[in-house]
């Protein structure tokens, strides 16, 4: 799991940190070259990304949500679920390529998801 993570925060421009997430907040893996602490983002997107798949499927009949993302002035996060329980987050400054985001967290998600 390390590997997928370390790999996407190496090969996606613009992005600091990858991590693995439980929609109960919890991180369960990280990889991030900085200070930062990945555990504050998965806590706090996993409320949002759980927001966000409740209205979306039960609210607007949208579907199951198949990919989420929020966009600061400085700081961008992705998030793509792996399955019903976990979900893939990465972490992108501001000159962040969201198309290589995308492309590279759908391979890890299908990667880690016999994992998970």
């Amino acid at each position: 799991m390390l590997a997928n993570l370390t790999k996407l925060v190496t090969d996606v421009d613009g992005a600091w940190g990858a991590a693995i997430g439980g929609l109960d907040g919890l991180l369960v893996e990280g990889y991030t070259p900085t200070a930062t602490d990945l555990n504050l983002l998965v806590a706090e997107h996993a409320g949002l990304l759980r927001a966000v798949s409740s209205v979306y499927t039960q609210t607007v009949n949208g579907g199951k949500t198949r990919e989420f993302y929020v966009r600061g002035e400085q700081l961008s996060v992705y998030l793509q679920p792996i399955n019903d329980e976990f979900f893939l987050l990465v972490a992108l400054d501001g000159r962040s390529n969201l198309g290589q985001a995308r492309l590279y967290m759908r391979e890890a998600a299908r990667n880690l998801g016999g994992f998970l």
